[in-house]
């Protein structure tokens, strides 16, 4: 059974920044790719970033590219996001995700089956 825990949300002020942490385990990652969406309040989820843990590819949304990196610790088997330069707009529910995604970009959530239950992130004005 494969699990997924999020941390490191919290309030931050604009220009700001915070590492979020996506810790998995129940098998071996080494063909998954583990994305990051979010959820504003009252909007639908979207699409953050995505690494694929065994070439180490990189893939993000227009509206994070120089703000936000993700990164994988295989031996961990932990991802992050860490995200810089914060603004209201950033506040939302982070999610991650995880499953085999063939797809480039590996952006639909359709394809993850295991997420985590969400970490808030709000980023004050």
């Amino acid at each position: 059974q494969v699990q997924l825990v999020e941390s490191g949300g919290g309030l931050v002020q604009t220009g700001g920044s915070l590492r979020l942490s996506c810790a998995a385990s129940g098998r071996s990652f080494t063909r998954y790719t583990t994305a990051w969406f979010r959820q504003p309040q009252g909007k639908e989820r979207e699409f953050v970033a995505a690494i694929r843990w065994s070439a180490g590819w990189r893939f993000y949304a227009d509206f994070v590219k120089g703000r936000f990196t993700i990164s994988r610790d295989n031996a961990k088997n932990t991802v992050y996001l860490q995200m810089s330069s914060l603004n209201p707009e950033d506040t939302a529910v982070y999610y991650c995700a995880t499953d085999v995604v063939t797809t480039t970009p590996p952006m639909a959530q359709n394809e993850y089956n295991y997420w985590g239950q969400g970490t808030q992130v709000t980023v004050s004005s």
